[in-house]
């Protein structure tokens, strides 16, 4: 008996049949596609992995041209899902004769589902009658496989049709908003206008936090801050008023002679830390950002981790272990590793384990946790780092929790009462295995109601109310999943779309580009649906219906096609006004900064040989000019060298990101020629070794 077995991904399909065959399954090919063959006693096993999705959703080819095409009438085209992965579909049509069973191995979700009846729908042409089972998993060790092909299921079809819904309905909103906005801006080609059914709703979270932040007027405020002494230990204390909005009292006090202060208050409460919930996808995402990564390199290094056996699925919703996940055996898997053999072997010798729970409790997948061990020598330093996170949340989730002791002291200066805190660790429970969220101890000298405290020094710092701060990838991930836009496995990629079309600049506090602005405004004024976060989330909702079998793909993909069209109709009667506030802003985003010859702006240009350089707006009365790197995604920052005058700006690459003024003579640029140097010199003499990093201006 021949059965075959269709996997995600090509790593995953060689761990799957390694687990279910008992020993190293090499690859073979057919037609040119990765396969994995092997023989048990109950049937003749090839495994075929797919490369995710094997067909994209497109227009008909008669659609392709923007110019000229009636997007009214595109909105109702037909879609078609056609092929890219013509070895892997000809290896599934050729392995599917004289199979009598498939069994779809992919991912366990939606998307998963969707995958795995493409692949279906290929082997079918070839075997129409043969006979369909799902395996669902959600980790691929020895026992989840092995489970889960001893109990195959149906595959659920409505699953499939809720995720291949999301695919239509994203392919027609983004096609019509995009090709629209970019017509009537006249921005085509590479740089066009990109605007989609989620990330549109979500650029505008950050937009409008933005005019928050310029519309905010900074209010100037005074404190009062001493430091205490008592037998050679120094202290602080802020006055208990905190903020004094009128300067004349603080100076009034600080004036006034003061040589110590009387304790006549002091209280100690003991404050209980509780110990994090296990690692839904969200949760995730938001640690691994905190820790130096973007959302979209988490979830690629979560997954082949995944696939690679040492860790569970990345993409769930539960924050509650179920009662029959082994947490013994997982820890004794981790004790395996030494840099966490001493934490997993403390919480073994226990008599008994409590996890934490979350909010959140699904049926589907488990909360993220490790499965397997593996040696840190045998990962890069990304996959360690989110491997240890992953496998620190896991000991922190069974650890005690942490207690402190704050105490409040209060100290009269000649009646002026200020309040000194002090923070002692009792108990550091699952702080000690948790590093990326640490206490700060501050201990006070020993105290007496009564006493005195000599006053070292009182100062009256002058300072300004801030603006809301800036949201970074782990706010707006959060954001997002409270306000429905998206699901917990688009997320992270919409944001990383956002970047790749240059709406958004930075990393830890995201900036939207001018033309991110023109284009959340445009749509705002106009009052296009597409920007609101209610439209998107009212679609998420109908699309999770389709997967429950309440509605069918037919009825929500066509709901949706009726209110793009009201969407349509109402920016087509506003298509003047958008296309000029959208061309006001594609200029005004190309400008740099002043140029230091005349009263003109520095702006992008190309040159005739496709080369970007900045050049003065009073050109032809003006001809300075300033080269650029050829690479990367570039934004001013605002300020000017300290060294020649010209501005600065940051360069955003996929791998790196630097700032640097636009001037190539600048003396700051001596340490990048000498690298420069040194990189000629090792290529026309390869004896010649050299670690120049590239030159970011030539």
């Amino acid at each position: 008996m021949l059965k075959l077995v269709i996997s995600e991904k090509a790593i995953a399909g060689k761990n799957i049949a390694s687990l279910l065959a008992g020993k190293d399954v090499p690859q073979s090919l057919l037609n040119g596609a990765p396969v994995f063959r092997f023989s048990i006693p109950d049937a003749d096993y090839i495994v075929v992995p797919l490369r995710g999705h094997i067909t994209d959703v497109e227009f008909p080819k008669k659609y392709s041209y923007w110019v000229g095409t009636d997007l009214r009438k595109l909105i109702n085209a037909e879609i078609e899902y056609v092929g890219t992965e013509k070895s892997i579909i000809a290896a599934l049509k050729q392995s599917a004769v004289g199979a009598q069973e498939v069994i779809i191995a992919t991912d366990a979700d939606r998307e998963g589902e969707s995958i795995g009846v493409e692949a279906l729908n290929f082997i079918k042409q070839s075997n129409s009658g043969i006979k369909v089972k799902r395996a669902y998993f959600s980790a691929i060790t020895k026992k989840d496989i092995s489970d889960a092909f001893a109990k195959l299921v149906d595959v659920d079809y409505n699953f499939a049709d809720s995720a291949d819904s999301r695919r239509e309905i994203d392919l027609i909103w983004g096609a019509v908003l995009t090709r629209f906005l970019s017509l009537v801006s006249g921005q085509l080609g590479k740089d066009y206008l990109s605007v989609g059914r989620v990330q549109t709703p979500a650029l505008a979270i950050l937009v409008n936090r933005e005019k928050e932040r310029l519309a905010f007027k900074t209010r100037k405020y005074w404190e009062l801050l001493a430091v205490f002494e008592k037998n050679g230990k120094k202290f602080s204390a802020e006055h208990k008023k905190g903020k004094f909005w009128e300067k004349e009292e603080p100076a009034r006090i600080s004036a006034a002679s003061h040589d110590y202060g009387i304790v006549k208050s002091i209280k100690s409460t003991e404050r209980v830390l509780k110990k994090p919930t296990p690692f839904n996808t969200t949760d995730f995402l938001r640690q691994a950002t905190a820790i130096g990564l973007s959302a979209s390199q988490a979830m690629e290094i979560a997954e082949r981790l995944y696939q690679q056996g040492y860790t569970s699925y990345p993409r769930t919703d539960n924050t509650v272990y179920s009662s029959t996940l082994d947490i013994v055996g997982i820890l004794g898997e981790i004790s395996k590793v030494p840099e966490f053999s001493r934490d997993a072997e403390a919480l073994l010798s226990r008599k008994s384990l409590s996890p934490s729970k979350g909010k959140k409790e699904t049926k589907d997948h488990p909360p993220i946790h490790p499965v397997s061990a593996v040696p840190k020598a045998k990962l890069s330093d990304r996959d360690w780092k989110v491997y240890e996170l992953i496998v620190r949340r896991f000991l922190a989730t069974l650890s005690d929790d942490a207690v402190t002791e704050n105490q409040a002291v209060e100290i009269s200066l000649d009646e002026e009462p200020f309040i000194a805190h002090g923070q002692k660790i009792l108990e550091s429970g699952w702080k000690e295995v948790y590093p990326y969220s640490e206490i700060s101890e501050v201990i006070l000298p020993s105290l007496e109601e009564g006493e005195k405290v000599k006053l070292e020094s009182l100062d009256m710092p002058e300072k300004e109310t801030q603006p809301p701060t800036r949201y970074s990838e782990s706010t707006l991930i959060k954001l997002m999943e409270d306000m429905g836009i998206g699901t917990k496995s688009t997320r992270h990629t919409i944001i990383q779309k956002l970047f790749a079309r240059k709406y958004l600049s930075g990393s830890k506090a995201i900036e939207p580009s001018k033309i991110a602005f023109a284009v959340v405004d445009s749509l705002e004024k106009h009052n296009v649906d597409a920007v609101k976060a209610e439209m998107t989330s009212l679609l998420e909702k109908e699309m999770d219906k389709i997967s429950t079998g309440s509605r069918s793909k037919a009825e929500v993909v066509e709901e949706s096609r009726k209110l793009l069209s009201t969407v349509l109709e109402r920016m087509i009667q506003s298509k003047d006004s958008i296309g000029s506030e959208l061309r006001v802003a594609l200029r005004s985003d190309l400008i740099v900064g002043k140029c230091d010859v005349c009263d003109g702006n520095l702006r992008t240009l190309i040159s005739r040989n496709r080369k970007r350089f900045l050049g003065c707006t009073n050109y032809p009365k003006c001809t300075n000019t300033y080269p650029l790197p050829q690479k990367g995604k570039i934004v001013p920052t605002g300020g000017l060298c300290a060294k020649c005058g010209t501005p600065m700006i940051r360069v955003f690459g996929q791998r790196y990101r630097f700032e640097m003024c636009v001037d190539p003579e600048c003396e700051t640029k001596a340490e990048w020629k000498a690298k420069a140097a040194a990189k000629a010199a090792a290529a026309e003499n390869p004896a010649v070794k050299s670690s120049a990093a590239p030159v970011a201006v030539k």
